[in-house]
């Protein structure tokens, strides 16, 4: 019988709405592995995910079965409602619409992985506005800085 085949590997970035840093090192390491729950229960894989208080990077290797856009609705739900039915935050809790998702080969990974798990040391030197333009110039991606996310630096 014939069956799909297929290695997509993407990084996916998603930020706190108003880019307020919410996400509290007390309690991320528990935010990352429910992601990795809501993944995982999508039948999809996560090889790693970190960020700061303000976004955070998933790798994932996912398949066709699947648009990446609902599984990114679905993790960025089903978190939500996970934080704040825990009362992490004074504030309600919420992550900006629209996302970021850039692929690549097998051999980048290392890299990928690396840079991801490098994110507190990385934006000591790098704001995310400009780390997330420069991802838009590297990928070639066209965009318009209205419909960017709101950067309040």
């Amino acid at each position: 019988m014939p069956n799909t085949y297929s290695q997509m590997y993407v990084q996916v970035v998603i930020v706190v709405k108003f880019r307020k840093s919410l996400i509290h090192k007390s309690w991320k390491d528990e935010l990352y592995k429910y992601i990795t729950g809501i993944v995982t229960n999508k039948g999809q894989k996560l090889l790693r995910i970190n960020g700061v208080e303000n976004h955070v990077h998933i790798l994932l290797n996912i398949k066709p079965n699947l648009a990446l856009s609902d599984l990114v609705k679905d993790i960025k739900v089903n978190s939500t409602n996970w934080i704040n039915d825990r009362g992490f935050n004074d504030a309600k809790f919420q992550w900006q619409e629209g996302f970021g998702a850039f692929t690549y080969s097998i051999s980048q990974l290392d890299n990928v992985i690396k840079y991801i798990e490098n994110q507190e040391e990385h934006h000591k030197k790098q704001s995310f506005k400009e780390e997330y333009i420069l991802f838009l110039k590297n990928f070639e991606i066209e965009y318009k800085d209205e419909y960017l996310f709101d950067f309040l630096e």
